[in-house]
């Protein structure tokens, strides 16, 4: 067995929780010295940086929604999935504890939380990343020359909707970037809507990508 692609899953999902959720949690003990616009900057810029550090050894998927739209799709061994997800999931939760070290006084240690109604940000989350997940799918799965843009594009879509979406449902789209600050920090009471509905976009994306495609 490869465990280097797992590794790779692991240490690339450990990248995006660190700095991302570390952007929010020393956004907070600086009294917002990095502001929204740098905490967006920082989501899209660690996944542009890690696709392009793994994306020939693991895929760089860093996210269980795209792990299983990949597999749905007919493009990632089924086999694959639990090993993915659990490196996924193993990688945001050391990420999460090591931040808890570091900002012990942290609450939330950088979790999703809605600011609106609980509804409102399932919606958005969808939304969200289905048009993530359209944009991995074209981009990941195009020509040679489309290819290479990937991480930017990839990276510029999550940077994008955590502009305009962050303040709001907190622009997760994935479900480790919420379940690890969340496991963490103790609090889970919303995590219901940051796993579900990342998938259900993802899932959604798949489906049209095959009928556009």
């Amino acid at each position: 067995m490869n465990y280097k692609k797992y590794l790779a899953e692991l240490i690339g999902t450990f990248a995006l929780v660190f700095c991302g959720t570390g952007a929010i949690i020393i956004n907070q003990e600086t009294n917002g010295i990095i502001g929204h616009v740098g905490i967006a900057i920082t989501f899209g810029l660690i996944v542009t940086v890690m696709i392009y550090t793994f994306g020939e050894k693991s895929g760089a998927h860093f996210n269980p929604a795209v792990t299983i739209a990949f597999w749905i799709s007919g493009l990632f061994s089924k086999k694959e999935v639990v090993p993915y997800i659990l490196a996924q999931t193993i990688g945001g939760i050391l990420a999460s504890i090591v931040l808890n070290v570091l900002f012990p006084l942290n609450e939330t240690l950088g979790a999703t939380i809605p600011t609106g109604s609980l509804m409102q940000s399932f919606i958005l989350e969808i939304i969200l990343t289905f048009f993530l997940m359209l944009v991995i799918f074209f981009t990941s799965q195009g020509s040679k020359e489309v290819g290479i843009i990937a991480g930017f594009a990839i990276g510029g879509t999550v940077l994008l909707e955590a502009l305009f979406a962050g303040p709001i449902s907190g622009a997760s789209m994935n479900p480790v970037r919420s379940l690890a600050p969340a496991l963490i920090s103790n609090d889970l009471s919303v995590i219901w809507i940051y796993i579900s509905a990342p998938i259900i976009g993802a899932i959604l994306a798949n489906f049209t990508w095959k009928i556009i495609k």
